[in-house]
């Protein structure tokens, strides 16, 4: 697929905190999110080297700010900041945010693997 937009993405997650529509251009994933309430991926990264995301991402956030936090520092990009976010962060993100990640598509789909292993252990704790 040469192109893709939020509206003629071929997969959509709505995982409740977040509605994920996405596919893949060539080896990269494609991720228009959109965070419906305000959340941390901290508990679904656990497990993963460092507890963090191993994945690196590139993107732009529409609306809304993420605070991402790594073992030395934290930051926060905001509605008009394109961004960077290298392996060994988690992200955290309010009620309303809207953004566009690229990712190496490969290294994404381990992490998801993970990702949902973690939520499908945390539903069964409830």
């Amino acid at each position: 697929m040469p192109k893709i937009s939020k509206q003629s993405a071929p997969d959509v997650m709505d995982a409740g905190p977040a509605v994920d529509r996405g596919g893949h251009l060539d080896d990269y994933a494609v991720d228009f999110v959109t965070i419906q309430q305000g959340h941390s991926l901290a508990p679904l990264l656990a497990g993963l080297p460092g507890d963090s995301c191993p994945c690196p991402h590139w993107g732009y956030v529409f609306a809304g700010q993420i605070t991402v936090t790594y073992p030395d520092r934290e930051e926060v990009f905001e509605a008009g900041d394109a961004f960077y976010m290298p392996p060994g962060h988690v992200p955290a993100a309010v009620a309303g945010t809207e953004l566009v990640q690229f990712s190496p598509g490969a290294q994404l789909a381990e992490v998801m693997t993970a990702m949902a292993a973690n939520a499908q252990r945390l539903a069964a704790r409830s």
